[in-house]
Order: C-alpha cells, then sequence, then structure tokens
C-alpha cells in the first residue's frame, strides 16, 4: 500500500482533493491557509468528513488531502521535492519502502502524542522518531471458497504447497517491480526461504504455472474467480495475492450481504505491512502537521481507518468493527522483514525476481 486498497473509491468532487472542511479555490485567503494542513498521501487514502470536522473542531485546522498515485510514487515524488515539500505531513509510506524516505531526509523528527498506546512492534522508527505509525496490514493468499469446495480440494496452506501440482495454474500474483502487495509477496518468500531459497522457490511458482499481472486491480477484479468483479469479468484463477481485510470488503458490498465471505485467507502466506505518516522536513506549517500527527494516531481517526482503508489500526484502545471481527482474518505469524535488511536488498530482489519470472 499499501499501500492499494481492497475497493476503486469515487474521488471527491471537490476542489482538488479538498475536502469540504477545508476552505476552497484561489481565493484563499492568508488567514485561511495559515489554518489548513496539507497531507500529502496515496490515491488509496480515505476519511470520513465527520472525523476530518473534528479535527478541524479541536484544533482549528482544515486538512487539505493531496493524493500523488500509489505509495510509490508518493514517496518518490517527496523525495524529489524535499528540498521544497509539496505539503506538511506524508501518509502511507510503508515499511518497504520506509527506507527510502528516511534516507533521503524527507522527514522532520517528531513525537506524536499517543506513543504509549501503541505496540514496540509497530514502532519502527522509535529512537528518531521520523515517522509515526499509522495502521497495519497483511498481504496474503485470497482463495476463492466455492471453486474448491467444487472440485472437493483443500485450499493451500502454506507458501510450500501453492507450488504443489494440484495448485497449477491456479495462482495469480502482482508484478513486484510495479505493486505493492506484489512486492509485499515477494518479501514474504525472502523472509520464508532467505536469501538463498527464495529464487528456487519462486522458480517452482513459475513452473507450476504463477499469472504475474501490472497491478492488483487486475490480479483482484478481472483475473480472480472470487471476488465480485472477478466473476464479471469472467476470472479463473481461485488464488490471488491480496489482503487479509479482502473478504470484509466482499461481504460489505455484497447485495444482499452474505451470512458468509465468499473468499477466505490463506494466513500462512502473509508478509505485514505497517503504514506510516511524518512531518515533512520544511513543512510550512509545522505546527498544523504535529497536530494532524496526534490526531492520526488518536482514537476517532483510529477507529475510523478499518472501514474507509481496509486496515487495522495500530492504538491498542482502537475497536475494531463487526464487519472485520466476523469476516477479517488476522495471521498470528505474519512474516516481516528489518527495514533495513529490505532497504539492503530490495532493488536486487526485484531485479533477481524480474529475471527469474518475466523472461
Amino acid at each position: 500500500m499499501p499501500i492499494t486498497r481492497n475497493v476503486a473509491r469515487t474521488a471527491l468532487a471537490t476542489c482538488a482533493g479538498l475536502f469540504a472542511v477545508a476552505a476552497c479555490g484561489s481565493g484563499d485567503t492568508d488567514e485561511a491557509q495559515s489554518k489548513q494542513v496539507t497531507l500529502v498521501t496515496h490515491d488509496s487514502f480515505n476519511v470520513s468528513k465527520a472525523v476530518l470536522a473534528e479535527f478541524k473542531k479541536e484544533t482549528g485546522y482544515t486538512v487539505k488531502v493531496l493524493k500523488s498515485g500509489d505509495a510509490g510514487q508518493a514517496v518518490n515524488q517527496a523525495v524529489l521535492s524535499r528540498d521544497n515539500p509539496q505539503g506538511d505531513v506524508l501518509f502511507g509510506v510503508d515499511n518497504t519502502l520506509l527506507s527510502r524516505a528516511v534516507d533521503n531526509g524527507v522527514f522532520a523528527p517528531y513525537e506524536a502524542k499517543g506513543l504509549d498506546r501503541v505496540p514496540a512492534e509497530y514502532q519502527l522508527d522509535a529512537a528518531k522518531h521520523r515517522v509515526t505509525q499509522i495502521d497495519t496490514g497483511d498481504i496474503c493468499v485470497n482463495y476463492d471458497k466455492s471453486y474448491f469446495a467444487d472440485k472437493k480440494l483443500d485450499p493451500p496452506r502454506t507458501f510450500e504447497e501453492l507450488a504443489d501440482p494440484e495448485y497449477k495454474n491456479l495462482l495469480v500474483t502482482e508484478n513486484a517491480a510495479t505493486s505493492s502487495p506484489g512486492l509485499g509477496f515477494l518479501l514474504g518468500t525472502a523472509a520464508e526461504f532467505g536469501d538463498e531459497g527464495w529464487q528456487d522457490y519462486w522458480k517452482k511458482l513459475k513452473a507450476n504455472g504463477v499469472k504475474v499481472v501490472e497491478g492488483w486491480e487486475q490480479a483482484y477484479n478481472e483475473e480472480f474467480s472470487g471476488s465480485a468483479g472477478g466473476k464479471k469479468a469472467g476470472g479463473d484463477r481461485p488464488l490471488v495475492v491480496s489482503y487479509a481485510s479482502s473478504p470484509p470488503v466482499e461481504v460489505l458490498y455484497a447485495d444482499p450481504q452474505p451470512d458468509e465471505a465468499p473468499t477466505g485467507v490463506l494466513t500462512d502466506t502473509c508478509f505485514r505491512q505497517i503504514e506510516f505518516a511524518g512531518l515533512l522536513d520544511g513543512a510550512k506549517n509545522s505546527e498544523g502537521g504535529k497536530r494532524l500527527l496526534d490526531f492520526l494516531i488518536g482514537k476517532t481517526f483510529q477507529e475510523d481507518l478499518p472501514l474507509q482503508m481496509f486496515v487495522r489500526p495500530v492504538a491498542e484502545d482502537a475497536k475494531l468493527p463487526k464487519l472485520f471481527t466476523e469476516f477479517g482474518a488476522e495471521a498470528e505469524n505474519a512474516r516481516s522483514l528489518d527495514p533495513q535488511t529490505i532497504a539492503e536488498n530490495r532493488e536486487a530482489w526485484i531485479k533477481s525476481w524480474t529475471s527469474l519470472v518475466e523472461k
């Protein structure tokens, strides 16, 4: 993402991504601009208008949301514009891209209020506080329950089983060089099999007919037989790299809503993403940016996250909606890698993966 999310969202019809609680137009007064915080983020960012209205009520600041493509594009743009940042806060850098942002001096240190409510396992920059952890989500293989029931075939359970002959030509994944979930799945295999073993594993997947497409939207809503979009598009792959939160989304947008999610999650194939926000170095409204970071890990925003962006809050006092607790999956042993390990190997792994899988 992360981070790319599970549903396409209708763009808000307010000026240039500016929510209704913020002033619009080139005629903004200097006073209005001084009380405006610009949040630079990825295209999948979403938040309830009522939540931003609460932020304005608490702080006096309005929020302008500036969307900058997917997470990778948003981070790259922040690096390129670090001497003249586009906004005050960047939201959406995750643990797969964190080193790229912090090593290029994108963020100014700030210790947000409320970090005592966040488990230490999510605080990957606790020593320097250049970023604040906001949410977490797992990239996992999803499966089409109906397909496996009709075939009287048990779905695979592990990375290893995905390469078994009975699952030949069933899996679709995203390009690790162009897609956040695709990269997350690659990193999950590197965490599982190590630097010496992941390439041999991908050779097995390739021999077993794995299909690679450019992004999540194509994989999930066109190729995957289990999603509503995939069914309409005639998708014929019952295994797809997506998110642990995808089944609740299938329930939420079904009409009528089913008693059981039509898709499931292989929880032994998950890679954990953690998403961060940070105060941009050189921000014009650094005080407003600090207040926004405090708010992003506050209970109001944290409890809004699941049904807006289909991720899990990091604050321990934030409650999950029933949709998540009833239909969501949680990977107890999600794979992870230290950000420094990712930083040292990411480009080489992507290059090797591309040569191996795409040739």
